[in-house]
């Protein structure tokens, strides 16, 4: 760990931290795009295509956290490990979601289950990136409905 009493640091508010992106590494990039795109709505906004990588960046409507997929052109492999977490959806209808990720090549990982206010599961995508569903629920009391 660096001293920090010896740098130069910066304060938070200067700095201004916003979180932006995350990437994922995938092997099929034009597959994955097409299943981030037809499940979830994602929007193409920007590709980078060097000689070592390609990228594509993507966005759902209205949203300015960005999704990045990398695909390594050198034939280098990747294993998944379990040093992170799944990325989260919120849903209003985690039935219709499950229902759309599985007609798009995505595969339920964990069954939906219910939990005080909410209702989640998790599913993959087609190279077994797993992402979490969640739908938040109206109190019945509240609303005697479902949200």
């Amino acid at each position: 760990m660096t001293d920090t009493a010896t740098l130069d640091v910066p304060a938070l508010d200067e700095l201004r931290f916003k979180l932006n992106f995350v990437k994922l590494n995938v092997a099929d990039l034009e597959g994955v795009a097409a299943f981030y795109k037809q499940a979830f709505g994602f929007e193409e906004r920007n590709r980078i295509d060097i000689p070592a990588l390609e990228e594509v960046m993507m966005t759902l409507p209205g949203d300015a956290f960005t999704l990045v997929l990398l695909s390594y052109k050198d034939g280098r492999s990747y294993e998944m490990g379990t040093g992170y977490g799944p990325l989260g959806f919120l849903t209003r209808n985690l039935d219709g979601a499950i229902a759309r990720v599985t007609a798009h090549g995505g595969t339920v990982v964990r069954e939906p289950a219910d939990t005080p206010g909410s209702r989640y599961a998790f599913v993959a995508d087609p190279e077994g990136h797993q992402i979490e569903l969640m739908q938040f629920i109206r109190p019945a009391a509240a609303s005697g409905v479902r949200e």
